[in-house]
């Protein structure tokens, strides 16, 4: 069964992929006991990278840091910090960094997705980027708000991609339904689950089983911002209190 865990992203070995060139930080997945999701932190270099295939999973990216582009389906986006890309099934991209800096992501796959129901055109999904900047800014309990960045309505079809803003209140604890992994962006905060517990700044990596009963602190003094993704798709702001109260009426 899988349980709750962190990582620091920085502590983790990394390692150059021979067939791509990119340098790849494994930070959760089947080597921390979770099957649902595999989250790793990716570097590009000055350069363009070899092609890199999706194969059978879905995959969303979010810039971290760098500035650059991505090639993909005869198209050429712009990358640069809270840019969100979704990647589906049987896709095939390139990143090209100008440097001098490195080019770092966040990569989730998400592994089986499920089947793919063509559009009203009969079209199979396409990539789809996103400028966090761009989207809603939307409400969940506590106080806490965040901005979609993929999900179904853009053709994420197993999963929700988000940017979340945890406000310096406390929240209950509270669970939710779905599977997820988390990277703390900014912010300094404490993950509570029963009687874990563990600090976190950014870098920090979060695997959160569904129905895991937690609270995310944030013990800084400003508001701490994460990018996560949950399976199956649905909205950030579904929780429910241990009793199975549903926490964010407005979510219902």
């Amino acid at each position: 069964m899988s349980t709750v865990a962190v990582v620091d992203a920085g502590e983790v070995q990394p390692r150059v992929n021979p067939d791509t060139g990119l340098t790849v930080r494994p930070t959760l997945g089947t080597q921390t006991g979770f099957d649902a999701l595999e989250q790793a932190i990716l570097e590009c270099g000055p350069g363009r990278t070899r092609t890199i295939s999706v194969g059978e999973a879905e995959e969303t990216l979010f810039v971290l840091d760098g500035r650059g582009s991505v090639h993909v389906a005869g198209q050429t986006h712009r990358l640069e910090p809270e840019v969100g890309l979704y990647l589906p099934p049987g896709s095939e991209f390139q990143l090209h960094n100008p440097g001098p800096a490195p080019l770092r992501v966040v990569a989730v796959r998400v592994p089986h997705p499920e089947s793919d129901p063509a559009g009203q055109d009969g079209q199979a999904a396409q990539p789809a980027v996103c400028r966090l900047g761009d989207q809603e800014l939307e409400a969940a309990t506590t106080q806490r708000e965040f901005r979609i960045v993929a999900d179904p309505g853009t053709g994420l079809r197993s999963a929700t991609h988000f940017v979340g803003y945890i406000p310096t209140a406390r929240a209950p604890e509270h669970f939710h339904t779905y599977d997820e992994v988390i990277y703390v962006l900014d912010g300094q905060g404490v993950m509570h689950a029963g009687e874990f517990e563990r600090p976190l700044s950014p870098g920090a990596c979060i695997q959160l089983p569904a129905r895991t009963v937690h609270c995310l602190e944030n013990t800084g003094t400003e508001p701490m911002r994460i990018v996560a993704v949950f399976r199956p798709a649905g909205s950030p702001a579904d929780a429910y209190y241990p009793d199975g109260t549903p926490a964010y009426q407005g979510s219902q």
